[in-house]
């Protein structure tokens, strides 16, 4: 299939619901293909056939059941989501992943701020933004969590404690220079396989890009693997 990852979740939402033993594989044609790079997938046709047809290339992926949907890369609440909530598909379509940053750029001149309770079961974290990782990549290149693999059964999680302007920008700074962003003092980091994330508000939940919901919500790693090529 083309697209990008919203595409793969709509797909594997189907394959998942009717328990079919098929192998998946991406092209990238979206705006920001973050299992792509993840898989390393040609950009050329030619050799992203040939990537896809060689069996030694595929490899276990466990999604994420996220309520009554899936996500494969990464998702969270907080300044993002709201900014994911603002992005039209047409803007989308019209200036590809600049219309997250114009969306992010508006948020900073009315910052709300909300309270959220992370629960894994055996610990709780109060936040005011998190972001789970599913694979290593983030927003493209980008990475909160450089040991998280698509193959492994686990949620790698980094929370803010507080998501102040300052805090916000403190992370986002550390997060584009490469910087391991657990190290810092606002945030808490952890790894688990099912998170139940409730809000003060209902914020929106984004999952791979795309709007999928809103808090509180239930993340629980899928015990058997879908097989990507």
């Amino acid at each position: 299939m083309a697209g990008g990852d919203g595409t793969v979740r709509h797909v594997a939402d189907a394959v998942i619901r009717q328990r079919r033993a098929v192998t998946l594989s991406i092209y990238p044609a979206g705006t920001v293909n973050l299992l792509a790079l993840e898989a390393g997938y040609p950009r050329k046709p030619d050799e992203f056939a040939a990537f896809i047809l060689d069996r030694a290339n595929r490899r276990k992926h466990f999604p994420v059941a996220l309520n009554d949907s899936h996500f494969f890369a990464c998702a969270g609440a907080g300044p993002d989501s709201l900014a994911v909530a603002q992005v039209s598909g047409k803007r989308k379509r019209s200036i590809g992943r600049f219309a997250y940053a114009l969306a992010a750029l508006k948020l900073l001149f009315a910052w709300p701020r909300h309270s959220i309770i992370l629960d894994t079961g055996e610990r709780q974290v109060r936040c005011e933004a998190f972001y789970v990782a599913k694979g290593r990549y983030y927003a493209g290149r980008w990475s909160f969590a450089k040991h998280a693999r698509v193959g492994e059964p686990l949620l790698h999680v980094v929370a803010l404690r507080q998501a102040r302007r300052r805090d916000y920008l403190r992370f986002v700074t550390a997060l584009a220079s490469g910087k391991d962003v657990s190290g810092l003092q606002n945030v808490e980091a952890f790894t688990c396989a099912s998170l139940h994330a409730t809000g003060s508000a209902p914020l929106p939940l984004q999952a791979d890009g795309d709007i999928v919901g809103s808090l509180p919500a239930r993340l629980v790693v899928r015990e058997a693997p879908l097989i990507f090529c």
